[in-house]
C-alpha cells in the first residue's frame, strides 16, 4: 500500500537558544552567535531541567535547515509536518513567516508550498518559545515543565494537488451482532473546487488478509464525509488480552496523482455500570494502570523512539492495562503502542491547575481539545477523554470562580461528546464540578498527603455514592531510590488519622499544614513498597471498583520542588528517570503480571542494619504460589502466597543476619515451574554516632575515561551514618565533566544521600580531583589518576 511520499528531517539542524530578528538575522548570524548543530527530535532544557541551581530555561530557542525540495507531483503541495513542538511555534522560509500553532503536544501541518516556489534550496526556521504565557494552556503553575524545543519529528512531506487530509473509522459494535464500520475522510485541495475522484476503500484484518473492500468516485468535497461502509461478521475483538487491530487503507486517484492514507483501529465493546465496575467485550475489566509524562534523563521531552519502545514494554510487563496521559496529548508512537499492547489510555486536555482565564485562553483549548480527538479518535486504546486536571487550585487566574469553570468544563464535555460520542469524558479533582464529565477521580492519598494508607478503602467507600461512575486516578508515594528503611517510618505515628485523605491546595510542599508523610516522612522505597501492596490488596477486595492508576511510571522533573532529595524532580516513579525499576514496580508486578516473577526486596541495599542476632524482616514478592528462603545457604522456610496477607502477601521471614557479608537467595514455585532471586549485601551491628566528615572511594574506572565516585557521611570512629539524609554537592577540578542534570539518585551533583552514602560519576582526560561537601561536616577530596 503506497504511503505519501515524505522525509523525516533528523538530521542536518542547527540550534540557537535565544532571541534573533526573523527579518535578517536567523540567516545571517554567524558574527552574532553561535550555532550548535543538533539531531531531532531536540529538547531545549534537556540539560537544565533539574539543574539544583537554576531554573529550566523559558524562553525562545532557533531552529534552522536548508532543504532540498522535489516535489514529484505536478502541481502538489509540499508540506512541513510537525508532531509536536514546545510550547508556541513559528515557522519561517527564508525571512518569510508560512505558519504559527499555539500548544505544545498537538501535531500541525503548515502548507510552504508557495513559499518554496523557484527556490532550489530552501532555508526553513522555527522559532520554539516556552516562554511564561498566561493565555496558553497548560498553566505555568503546573507541576511538571514546559518543554521547549522541537521535541518531536519533523517531516517534510509531498501530496497531490487534491490528497487525503484527515482519515477516520468509526464503530458501532454490540455483543453478538456484527460490527458496523464507517469510513469518512476530508480532503486537502486548496483551490481546488472540481474533478472526478476514484477511490479504493479496504478493510485488513490482524493476520494482513482483505477482508472488505469499496470503489467510490466522487466529486471534490469539503469538510468530512462519509466514503463508506462495511458489515463484519464476528469481528475479532481488541482487549489488553489479545489487542487485535484492523486496518483501514484509502487510496484516493486522479488527475493530479495518487493520494493514501491508512491507519489501524479495533473493535470492541465497554459498559460502565452505574456505582459498580467497567465491563469489556461483556466481561469485568478491572482497569489497572500507572501514568505518564513524556520525560527523561538527557533528553527531557525529546525521547528517542526505541526508549519510548522499552518503557511502554515495562508498563505492559508490569501488567498494567491502562495508562493515563498527563497532562497533554502524547506521541502518536505512544498511542500506537499502547493500541498494539492492549493498553487503555485516559488522554488529557491540559487545562491543569488553572481557573479559566481569558477568551483566548479557553478558545485555544477549544482548539487543542479538537485537534486531540480529531488525531488520536481512531485508536481502539483511547477510553476516555480527560478534560482537565486540578482546576480547583488556589492563585490562578479566576481560579476561584467556580461557575465559570463549571460553565467552561460542560462545555468541554458536550464538544467531546459531540466530535466523539463513542467515548466518556473524566476529570480529577474538581469536587465542585464531579457531577459534569462521565468519569470523575476524586483526590485520594491516603498515607501520603494526608492519613494512613490503611484508610483506603474506606475513602473509596465514602466516594462511591458521589458520582455514577469513580475512578481513581493519582495515588502513591515519593521514594528516593537507595534509601532504604529497617523500622517503620517513625513519622507515621504523628500522622492524623479520620481527618480526609485527600491533597488540598499546597500539601505538595515541604513546609506548612499538619503531619505528613509526605512532608515529615522519610521518602525510602520500603515505605513506598508498603504503601503499595495495602493499595493493591485492597483494590483485590473490591468487586465494584472500576479501576486506578499509580502516579506515576516513571521520576520527572517539576519546578516546583527545589527541595526535594533530587531538586526539581517529583519521585513518585516505579522508574527512576533513566528508567531504572525502583522495587516498587516489582510489588505491582506481583499482584499485575501474568508471566512468573520473584523478587527480593532490597537489590539496591548494600548495608543492613541492627543489633547482633536481631530479628530484621525480609520481604519478597512474587506471583507464584510459594517461596522458599535461603539464608546464607540455609533454608528459613516456604511460605505460601497470599494477597490479603499484608505485607509481600504473606511472604516475608523475620530472621537474624550473620554480621558482615550475607546473602539471600528465594526460590519460588509456579505452574511452569521455579524462578529464583539472589541478594547480597552486609550486615552493619556497629552503632554510629553523629556526622563528623564524609569520605570518597573511586567505585569504577571504566576504560573510556569515566569512573563513578561514591561519598560516605561517617561519625568520628569513621562508621558509616547510615540515616543520613544529609544533602551533598559534588565539584570536580581539572579536565573533568560531572555526568549531572540527570534527575537521577546517581546522576545528580546535589542530592541527598541514601543510607549515608551518594555517588555520581564523571568523564575526564587527565588527573582530576572530585570533592563532596555538606553543611556543617569536613569536606573529601579524591584525585582520580589518568588511566
Amino acid at each position: 500500500m503506497q504511503e505519501p511520499t515524505q522525509q523525516r528531517l533528523d538530521t542536518g539542524w542547527e540550534f540557537y537558544r535565544g532571541p534573533l530578528d526573523p527579518r535578517f538575522q536567523v540567516w545571517h548570524s554567524e558574527e552574532l552567535v553561535a550555532w550548535e548543530p543538533v539531531t531531532l527530535p531536540h529538547c531545549f532544557n534537556h540539560y537544565d531541567a533539574c539543574d539544583p541551581d537554576v531554573p529550566a530555561y523559558r524562553g525562545v530557542g532557533w531552529y534552522r535547515i536548508k532543504l532540498g525540495v522535489g516535489n514529484p507531483y505536478p502541481q502538489g503541495r509540499t508540506l512541513l509536518h510537525c508532531e509536536g513542538a514546545g510550547q508556541s511555534s513559528e515557522i519561517y522560509i527564508g525571512t518569510q513567516q508560512v505558519g504559527r500553532h499555539v500548544g505544545g503536544y498537538s501535531e500541525f501541518t503548515v502548507d510552504i508550498t508557495d513559499a518554496c516556489r523557484g527556490m532550489k534550496e530552501i532555508p526553513l526556521a522555527i522559532l520554539c518559545d516556552n516562554g511564561r504565557d498566561i493565555d496558553r494552556m497548560p498553566s505555568d503553575l503546573s507541576d511538571f515543565t514546559l518543554y521547549g524545543g522541537l521535541y518531536r519529528h519533523v517531516h517534510v512531506i509531498y501530496v497531490p494537488a487534491v490528497s487525503l487530509d484527515a482519515v477516520h473509522t468509526d464503530v458501532a459494535f454490540e455483543l453478538g451482532n456484527s460490527a458496523m464500520v464507517s469510513v469518512s475522510a476530508s480532503l486537502y485541495a486548496p483551490g481546488i473546487q472540481a474533478g472526478p475522484l476514484q477511490l479504493e476503500i479496504s478493510i485488513y484484518d490482524s493476520q494482513s488478509r482483505r477482508i472488505a473492500h469499496q470503489a467510490v468516485e466522487k466529486n471534490v468535497w469539503q469538510g468530512e464525509t462519509q466514503l463508506a461502509q462495511f458489515e463484519l461478521p464476528s469481528p475479532e475483538l481488541w482487549s489488553p488480552r489479545s489487542p487485535g487491530l484492523y486496518l483501514c487503507d484509502v487510496q484516493l486517484r486522479s488527475a493530479n496523482g495518487i493520494s493514501s492514507s491508512s491507519h489501524r483501529f479495533g473493535i470492541r465493546h465497554t459498559r460502565w455500570e452505574d456505582y459498580g465496575p467497567f465491563y469489556l467485550n461483556g466481561e469485568r475489566l478491572e482497569l489497572r494502570g500507572t501514568q505518564r509524562h513524556e520525560d527523561h534523563a538527557r533528553y527531557a521531552a525529546a525521547m528517542p523512539d526505541d526508549l519510548i519502545r522499552q518503557e511502554m514494554q515495562l508498563m505492559k510487563d508490569m501488567g498494567a492495562n491502562f495508562v493515563r496521559l498527563a497532562h497533554y496529548q502524547q506521541s502518536r508512537l505512544v498511542l500506537d503502542l499502547c493500541d498494539e499492547l492492549g493498553i487503555f489510555v485516559w488522554e488529557e486536555l491540559p487545562w491543569c491547575r488553572s481557573g479559566v482565564g481569558s477568551e483566548l485562553f479557553q478558545e485555544r483549548g477549544r482548539e487543542q481539545f479538537r485537534t486531540m480527538i480529531d488525531q488520536h479518535r481512531n485508536h481502539p486504546s483511547v477510553l476516555m477523554w480527560g478534560l482537565g486536571n486540578e482546576d480547583d487550585w488556589p492563585g490562578e487566574l479566576n481560579g476561584e470562580d467556580h461557575q465559570a469553570i463549571r460553565r467552561y468544563m460542560t462545555e468541554l464535555r458536550d464538544l467531546a461528546h459531540k466530535l466523539d460520542p463513542s467515548r466518556m469524558t473524566s476529570f480529577r479533582r474538581c469536587d465542585f464540578a464531579r457531577d459534569i464529565p462521565d468519569v470523575y477521580s476524586p483526590s485520594i492519598w491516603a498515607g501520603w498527603y494526608s492519613g494512613s494508607y490503611t484508610e483506603y478503602r474506606a475513602a473509596l467507600e465514602k466516594a462511591r455514592p458521589t458520582v455514577p461512575h469513580l475512578f481513581h486516578a493519582e495515588w502513591g508515594a515519593d521514594s528516593h531510590a537507595g534509601r532504604h528503611a529497617e523500622d517503620p517510618d517513625p513519622a507515621l505515628g504523628r500522622v492524623l488519622t479520620g481527618k480526609g485523605t485527600g491533597e488540598k491546595g499546597f500539601d505538595y510542599k515541604l513546609t506548612g499544614g499538619a503531619v505528613r508523610v509526605a512532608k515529615d516522612g522519610e521518602w525510602s522505597e520500603s515505605y513506598a513498597c508498603d504503601l503499595f501492596d495495602w493499595y493493591l490488596k485492597t483494590l483485590e477486595e473490591l468487586p465494584w471498583i472500576t479501576g486506578s492508576a499509580q502516579w506515576i511510571f516513571k521520576d520527572f522533573t517539576t519546578p516546583l520542588r527545589t527541595d526535594n532529595p533530587i531538586p526539581r524532580v517529583n519521585q513518585k516513579g516505579l522508574l527512576t528517570r533513566d528508567m531504572t525499576p525502583k522495587e516498587g514496580y516489582y510489588v505491582f508486578q506481583s499482584y499485575w503480571a501474568e508471566k512468573p516473577m520473584v523478587r527480593i526486596y532490597g537489590h539496591n541495599w548494600p548495608v543492613r542494619w541492627g543489633s547482633a542476632g536481631q530479628q530484621r524482616r525480609v520481604r519478597v514478592y512474587s506471583n507464584c504460589r510459594n517461596v522458599e528462603l535461603f539464608l546464607n545457604g540455609i533454608s528459613r522456610g516456604t511460605k505460601k502466597r497470599d494477597s490479603q496477607d499484608f505485607p509481600a502477601a504473606g511472604l516475608r521471614w523475620d530472621i537474624p543476619f550473620r554480621e558482615g557479608p550475607n546473602e539471600l537467595h528465594a526460590v519460588a514455585h509456579g505452574v511452569s515451574g521455579t524462578l529464583t532471586d539472589t541478594v547480597s549485601f552486609v550486615y552493619e551491628t556497629r552503632k554510629w554516632g553523629p556526622p563528623v566528615k564524609l569520605t570518597l572511594i573511586l567505585k569504577d574506572h571504566r576504560d573510556n575515561m569515566t569512573a563513578t565516585v561514591e561519598a560516605a557521611m561517617v561519625d568520628a570512629a569513621g562508621v558509616r551514618c547510615l540515616d543520613s539524609r544529609a544533602v551533598v554537592r559534588f565539584s570536580s577540578a581539572g579536565d573533568a565533566t560531572l555526568i549531572d542534570n540527570l534527575g537521577t539518585p546517581t546522576g545528580s551533583r546535589v542530592v541527598q544521600m541514601y543510607n549515608g552514602r551518594a555517588e555520581i560519576s564523571l568523564q575526564y582526560q587527565q588527573a582530576v580531583f572530585v570533592s563532596v561537601t555538606s553543611p556543617g561536616v569536613e569536606t573529601a577530596f579524591l584525585k582520580i589518576p589518568s588511566k
